[in-house]
């Protein structure tokens, strides 16, 4: 009911913008100024639109404001002016991307010297941004006339907002060939070169990150658009040139021929890892991972389906520079992090994840470089030297995993296999089972497990798995049994003893499913409870529960009319009837009648508001009966019913003659039934006695109140009798106290 009151609040604005001298500033003071904008207030929007405004909204975003200002007030206006030009009202994008003076005076905020404010740069970045997705022609149009609009976006790629807005100009223009256009032309300006060359050592961390995440997005959003727009006829050219041989080479140029620095090295190797991150849709049969990890593959190695085949020049590139990965094995660059000397360090982690990935691709040529250089080797020291490393951990397990599921290769082609490598040369076997028996006797000493134990149980169930069922089963089957006898009965015993038990502990459900009771009390004096278990009762409800629901079922759900009559000479009854269940309750209401009649009273003062001409909410329209409805004789059957429902409870009154019936139903009702407490079959309602309520009902412009005590009878029946009224009852208002 509180729409009685008039809780809205009016906008001053329309009353502010009728002044003639109104300002800019005081019209943004407004709290409501940009939910009028939004909703496209008609007076705003002229103001806004004017030119003075719209150049002093531009100056706002690109302006440094004064350094006078309070700083918790400095940003201000620049930031409800973003807002206001952001709103996406149409004439305001209209004027903004139309109008040459403002665009130019947008684009002179690139032209200022770096590093530029990163909160103006992300006003500039969301008004550039929504005029490319609102106005592409207009706004392409006006950069590509900029010659030096390519230069500055490089100069300021560091700041964030600026390498958004780049790749806004890939995904947000609109048609394709508008796009085609854009892409063509950032090609021409060399955009790949430039970002290239910012990832190198020279270049601070910021460049470094940020190049190289706006290149992997290009890579990223080039293959999306290629699945999305099938049957395109022209190749994505900023993909093109990022693939080519020469630019992977510049890459790797950047960071092993100039002085070490991680963070370009690391920036460097997260492009190569999004290179050979192919994708393809979805099928079925290529589940042979547990999930998919960035810088890998969905497909099984050695696969040369073109939709996930790695681009034969980007390996090229990186095979010659193979030896360089290796060398950061062994000597990373340094770094102040963690107490290890050396520690494992970001690029180190990075090169291995390289590794599995090139590993996945599966090429004679890398995989013979990897056995040559005996980078598996390094990597499986570093698995068991850094033992709380699980970022490493789950590396290594990829990289297994891919030499155990590499398909066979002919011989004469690749005589040393990664497998034999693994097994022989890393002496894979024998490394799992001396880590094995080192961990159970340091935990036995009171000492921790070690953290990469669940990756070697993985680890050694994989080798179980793919000896047995693998693509390189008898192959592997034939490099265990060369092992030495002491090393190979050793790797049975492990087998059948220590790692079949793990893998039983491991598959113990943590929870008992049997036996689960809920922890209240509740339940507690059920639990001992027996049903009778009747076969009859049993039946019955298999045939309900397959019971189709149609309009029959509905009619015969529930009881059916002869379930009403004696049932004393049924000796077999599972349950008693409803109709025989006693819901009277023994309560003395006597002493607290006065108690709440006041409490009421005080509760209902609060609805009369009798001051009001305002129709109340709550009130019904008048029923009125008339006389000669009250003269009808008893005989001509029930009379009509009038339903009102309020607070949960149904009000009913059914007029007879001469008097008037007002039934109060809480619990159920019972209609167009024949009932043995109305045999004269006049449809009345049947409802169950009820307690502790009050009601205040207005007999011609007088309220009562109407309680177990008042002077109307109140049976058990619910049935209210008003015998004593001759004139026609006008009931108005019932109210539930």
């Amino acid at each position: 009911m509180f729409w009685k009151f008039d809780l809205h609040t009016t906008s001053h604005i329309d009353t502010l913008l009728e002044k003639e001298d109104v300002t800019l500033t005081e019209v943004m003071d407004e709290d409501d100024v940009l939910q009028e904008c939004k909703a496209q207030n008609h007076k705003l929007v002229d103001f806004l639109l004017r030119p003075q405004c719209m150049e002093d909204l531009v100056t706002y975003i690109t302006q440094e404001p004064s350094a006078d200002v309070e700083e918790k007030v400095k940003y201000k206006y620049p930031n409800i002016s973003c807002e206001l030009l952001t709103s996406d009202v149409g004439q305001i994008n209209d004027r903004l991307g139309e109008d040459e003076n403002l665009l130019i005076k947008l684009y002179g905020f690139l032209q200022n010297e770096p590093p530029l404010n990163p909160l103006l740069a992300s006003f500039f970045s969301k008004v550039l941004s929504i005029l490319i997705g609102r106005k592409p022609e207009q706004i392409v149009e006006f950069l590509r006339k900029r010659e030096d609009f390519v230069d500055l976006m490089i100069k300021h790629i560091g700041t964030s907002a600026i390498m958004d807005l780049l790749l806004r100009m890939l995904t947000c223009i609109e048609p394709q060939q508008l796009r085609q256009d854009v892409l063509n032309w950032l090609n021409e300006e060399k955009v790949i070169q430039r970002l290239v060359d910012m990832v190198q050592p020279s270049q601070d961390e910021d460049r470094h990150s940020n190049a190289s995440q706006s290149l992997c997005e290009i890579i990223r959003l080039s293959r999306d658009q290629m699945f999305q727009v099938q049957g395109s006829s022209d190749p994505d050219p900023l993909l093109s040139t990022l693939e080519k041989q020469e630019t992977v080479e510049q890459l790797l140029f950047n960071i092993f021929d100039k002085e070490k620095n991680e963070s370009a090295i690391v920036s460097v190797i997260q492009i190569l890892l999004t290179l050979f991150e192919t994708r393809r849709p979805a099928s079925p049969g290529f589940d042979f991972l547990p999930c998919r990890f960035e810088g890998h593959m969905e497909c099984p190695p050695g696969m040369s389906h073109p939709s996930f085949s790695v681009n034969h020049s980007i390996l090229e590139a990186v095979r010659p520079r193979l030896k360089d990965f290796h060398q950061l094995l062994l000597e990373p660059p340094k770094t102040t992090w963690g107490v290890l000397d050396p520690p494992v360090g970001n690029t180190r982690l990075n090169v291995v994840r390289l590794v599995a990935s090139l590993l996945q691709s599966n090429t004679h040529s890398i995989n013979t470089e990897l056995i040559n250089l005996n980078t598996l080797g390094i990597i499986l020291d570093m698995y068991f030297k850094y033992i709380w490393n699980n970022f490493l951990h789950i590396q290594v397990e990829i990289c297994t995993a891919m030499i155990l599921a590499m398909p066979p290769a002919p011989t004469d082609i690749q005589p040393d296999t990664e497998q034999e490598n693994l097994f022989q040369k890393c002496q894979f076997i024998q490394r799992i089972v001396e880590a094995w028996s080192s961990n159970e006797k340091e935990q036995a000493e009171g000492g921790r497990r070690r953290g990469y134990m669940g990756h070697l149980t993985r680890i050694a169930n994989s080798i179980v798995h793919n000896c047995d069922k693998g693509p390189n089963g008898p192959q592997i089957q034939q490099l265990i049994s060369e092992l030495p006898a002491e090393d190979r009965e050793k790797w049975e015993a492990f087998i059948s003893g220590q790692l079949s038990d793990t893998n039983k502990r491991n598959t113990v459900d943590l929870v008992n499913t049997h036996h689960i009771h809920s922890s209240s009390d509740d339940e507690v004096d059920f639990k001992d409870s027996g049903f009778h278990q009747d076969s009859s009762l049993q039946q019955a409800f298999s045939d309900y529960q397959m019971q189709q629901m149609t309009s029959n079922f509905i009619e015969q759900f529930g009881f059916n009319d002869e379930e009403f009559a004696d049932q004393d000479d049924v000796v077999d009854i599972p349950f008693d009837r409803i109709s025989d269940i006693n819901f009277s309750l023994n309560t003395n209401e006597s002493a607290n009648i006065a108690l709440f009649e006041a409490r009421c009273k005080e509760k209902i003062q609060q609805f009369e508001d009798t001051g009001s001409d305002e129709e109340d909410i709550w009130d019904e329209k008048d029923v009125t009966f008339a006389p000669e409805a009250q003269r009808r004789p008893r005989s001509c059957g029930p009379a009509k019913k009038f339903s009102q429902f309020r607070n949960g409870l149904t009000f009913q009154f059914d007029l007879y003659s001469p008097k008037s019936q007002l039934y109060l139903s809480g619990l159920y009702n019972l209609h167009s039934k024949q009932h043995p407490r109305d045999p004269q079959g006049e449809g009345a309602t049947i409802v169950l006695k009820l307690f502790l309520m009050s009601y205040r009902i207005n007999f011609n412009g007088e309220f009562k109140t109407l309680t177990d005590s008042s002077s109307y009878d109140f049976k058990s029946s619910g049935q209210l009798n008003t015998q004593d009224c001759s004139q026609p009852i006008r009931i108005s208002k019932v109210i539930l106290v």
